[in-house]
């Protein structure tokens, strides 16, 4: 009776968290991710011992706290895929504004930990990257702010989200970090493209960039001395890049053999962003091509799942945060393979780093919400039905 004067009672989902988790998420995704860091955890067994020796730490000590880290880097993962993309955002713009605050106050309370870039916070058992945090919120801040623009009557959500990527793109390349400041630009720019841009102002925004390289060339003794270590014909047999060219070279297609490489012994980041340079020479050309297959894999899923995504911002922020996953990694390896100049960036859920892993976590956690099945028609419903 209720119903015939009221209208339909609202139908409440009864089902469980988990069985109802474990039924819409991105299966394939999150298996290629568990094979990532048990990939991570077998390279870092090879990889860390020298470094370990050297600082005077047990054997496998950072492999013992990449598996802390990387514990809770999956811990953040699962709880984050789980949430409501409702939810994810809201957690996503209030931790994006506490990165933000953490980045802006790297100059006065940070360090560079000897490497010529004040990009952390000691801790003192432990450093933090703000830059590794913010770029998640980062994505999912700016996709808000894309989706509100095509509402009618809605706020300048483009010209907002371009204005505060490029003071993010700013603040890091005056660390310098110009890897993450790339990585940030590249993200907003997927977005920006998927949302509709015109591509005469994605060709201007391409321009700018490679202005801004420039005058970063001229006035950035770091930048320039990594672009001419690019550029150079010959690379020098005792830098990061020799070494880790020459690895490659020696693994061939098999490899050298387990616990056989001696790339380990001369590389001192061996175990974070050369950590592919490892696996090319102990294990060859197979374990690397299992590696790029499984990142290709991940990106793929989510980026199909995705295509059917009725909500603007899921969209928009799904697309980011799995392009921006995938090119870091590719852009490791290329690194290692001197296809890129060197940009000290690590490879997900494989390379050794605090900060990396759980922020990579969350980013993924946030990636496998928004590509859980919904109970929706799919877009190319809409689409067909205009059509008609």
């Amino acid at each position: 009776m209720t119903e015939m004067v009221y209208g339909a009672a609202p139908v409440r989902d009864v089902e469980p968290v988990l069985p109802k988790w474990w039924r819409t998420i991105d299966k394939m995704s999150m298996s290629f991710i568990l094979i990532l860091f048990t990939i991570g955890i077998l390279l870092g067994l090879a990889a860390s011992p020298p470094l370990a020796a050297k600082n005077g730490f047990e054997p496998f000590h950072y492999v013992t706290r990449q598996a802390v880290f990387g514990g809770a880097a999956l811990m953040a993962m699962l709880l984050t895929s789980m949430m409501t993309p409702v939810l994810v955002r809201r957690l996503a713009v209030v931790g994006f504004a506490l990165a933000f605050v953490a980045l802006a106050l790297l100059p006065v309370f940070g360090t560079d930990f000897g490497k010529g870039a004040v990009r952390w916070y000691s801790l003192g058992f432990a450093a933090v990257q703000p830059s590794e945090f913010l770029k998640p919120g980062f994505v999912v801040a700016a996709a808000w702010m894309l989706a509100a623009n095509q509402e009618i009557n809605g706020p300048p959500g483009r010209l907002w989200s371009f204005g505060l990527c490029l003071t993010i793109v700013l603040m890091l390349a005056l660390q310098p970090d110009f890897g993450q400041a790339c990585l940030v630009l590249f993200g907003w720019g997927v977005m920006y493209f998927v949302a509709g841009a015109p591509m005469l102002l994605l060709v201007g925004i391409a321009l700018l960039v490679v202005l801004a390289g420039t005058v970063a060339y001229s006035n950035s003794e770091h930048f320039a001395r990594r672009i001419d270590g690019f550029l150079t014909a010959d690379v020098d047999p005792n830098t990061q890049l020799g070494y880790a060219t020459n690895a490659i070279r020696e693994g061939g297609f098999v490899g050298v053999g387990v616990g056989e490489g001696q790339v380990k012994w001369s590389l001192p980041d061996a175990h974070t962003d050369f950590i592919i340079a490892v696996a090319a020479e102990e294990y060859g050309l197979v374990l690397v091509l299992a590696i790029i297959t499984l990142y290709a894999g991940i990106v793929l899923s989510s980026l199909l799942r995705l295509m059917r995504e009725r909500d603007p911002f899921i969209r928009l922020a799904g697309t980011g945060l799995a392009c921006m996953f995938g090119v870091q990694a590719m852009i490791n390896m290329g690194v290692a393979v001197r296809l890129l100049p060197a940009k000290g960036m690590t490879l997900p859920f494989v390379s050794y780093g605090g900060s990396s892993l759980i922020a990579t976590g969350i980013a993924v956690g946030m990636l496998l919400s928004f590509t859980r099945t919904r109970p929706q028609g799919e877009i190319g419903d809409i689409l067909r039905s205009r059509v008609r």
